[in-house]
């Protein structure tokens, strides 16, 4: 009697006593539902003080279902990207399905969310480390699996991530192959028409590939010399897609006189209507990347006597050459970044020579002088006796 007096006098929750002599706590729920602890208890003093802990969670408004956290990864991930689909590009798309069918669901698929830990999650990034998977890829995968935990959290299926505290495999360190202008002028020269125009577009306006792929006949105002980036032209597992250009940092830039005046002469023999894109394969078709490297990229880079030169490069050296001319600003602009330290940690780079110049003038300052033509006469000239204008003929 005495301890159905004690039950029945509890102010949240009940506690019984089970035929193996541990006790089971039940609790109500905001809804109402009376819930089993998710573990029982030596002791009805144990029970109780989880007991009073539920009760403070659902006060202060922490609580969450635990039948939301029973939701499997697989289950989740699918309701997750099909919710962020419509906002991604097609081959963010395309990259995200693959990530999570090929590393992330036969891995980790089953799991019910609740039961991932960061153990879990970093024993996860050890096998595919294991594998031999690249760091990049594994990277990417993490990262997808971050954000699918973190709309877990935001929508109240789980308390915290597991994907936190996690050491990732270090990215090797990759310089760009920054060229002279002089020599990225070689590379134009060395190429078949028109593709010389189309590299001509990465290494003086400073295009992605993509986007220089994706350019037609209504992007182009020669007589202005203006050139209008709103496309880019992806492949995602081997389908072609037109979107807009990364980060969707659409712009209008302008070429030098010579370059415009090339690009409409081009047009003037051009077949089709505004729609007409620039550059494409012999049968008239849009341009893939690897085909495109191989039979007109890479043979005008061995023609122009270089190596170790990618269509990137040319992007990136551009991004130098501006940045070191008229100041990093204008080169994200024209590289499309919206934010300007992305312009300065992955494109913008010293240029050789430009340390003797400011320690020269350096020097005339310490003398009292208030001169700076030594840090400014590199603008000129560049020490290979090219000069700075970003123009490719």
């Amino acid at each position: 009697m005495a301890g159905k007096r004690k039950s029945s006098r509890r102010a949240f929750g009940r506690i019984r006593k089970l035929p193996s002599g541990r006790f089971q706590a039940r609790y109500p729920g905001p809804d109402g539902v009376l819930r089993p602890a998710d573990r029982t208890f030596a002791t009805s003093t144990d029970a109780d003080r989880w007991l009073q802990r539920k009760r403070i969670e659902i006060e202060e408004g922490r609580w969450l279902d635990p039948a939301e956290g029973q939701t499997t990864v697989r289950d989740w991930a699918a309701r997750w990207l099909a919710a962020v689909s419509p906002q991604l590009k097609h081959k963010t798309q395309a990259t995200y399905r693959s990530l999570i069918n090929s590393l992330i669901n036969p891995a980790l698929g089953d799991r019910e969310l609740s039961t991932l830990r960061p153990i879990t999650i970093a024993e996860w990034v050890g096998g595919m480390s294991t594998k031999g998977l690249s760091a990049s890829r594994i990277r990417q995968a993490y990262r997808v699996l971050s954000q699918i935990m973190r709309a877990a959290v935001d929508n109240d299926m789980i308390p915290q991530t597991p994907c936190r505290g996690v050491r990732l495999p270090r990215m090797p360190q990759t310089e760009p192959h920054i060229l002279t202008p002089l020599e990225a002028s070689r590379i134009v020269r060395s190429a078949a028409k028109p593709h010389d125009l189309l590299i001509a577009l990465l290494a003086y306006a400073g295009l992605r590939v993509g986007e220089a792929f994706a350019l037609r006949r209504a992007d182009i105002d020669a007589a202005g010399g203006i050139v209008l980036v709103d496309e880019n032209l992806a492949e995602a597992n081997g389908t072609l897609v037109f979107d807009t250009p990364k980060s969707h940092q659409k712009r209008l830039l302008r070429v030098g006189p010579s370059l415009a005046k090339r690009l409409g002469q081009y047009l003037e023999e051009l077949p089709g209507g505004d729609d007409a894109l620039l550059f494409t394969t012999p049968a008239g078709k849009p341009l893939r990347y690897n085909q495109w490297r191989k039979a007109y990229f890479d043979p005008a880079v061995s023609a122009a006597g270089l190596t170790d030169v990618t269509p990137h490069d040319l992007r990136a050296s551009h991004g130098t050459w501006v940045a070191d001319r008229y100041g990093v600003m204008t080169a994200a602009h024209r590289l499309g970044h919206s934010n300007a330290s992305v312009t300065t940690r992955h494109y913008a780079r010293p240029v050789a020579g430009r340390d003797d110049q400011v320690a020269k003038a350096a020097d005339s300052w310490l003398d009292g002088h208030d001169d700076d033509h030594g840090a400014r006469s590199g603008h000129g000239d560049n020490d290979d006796g090219s000069s700075g204008a970003l123009t490719p003929v």
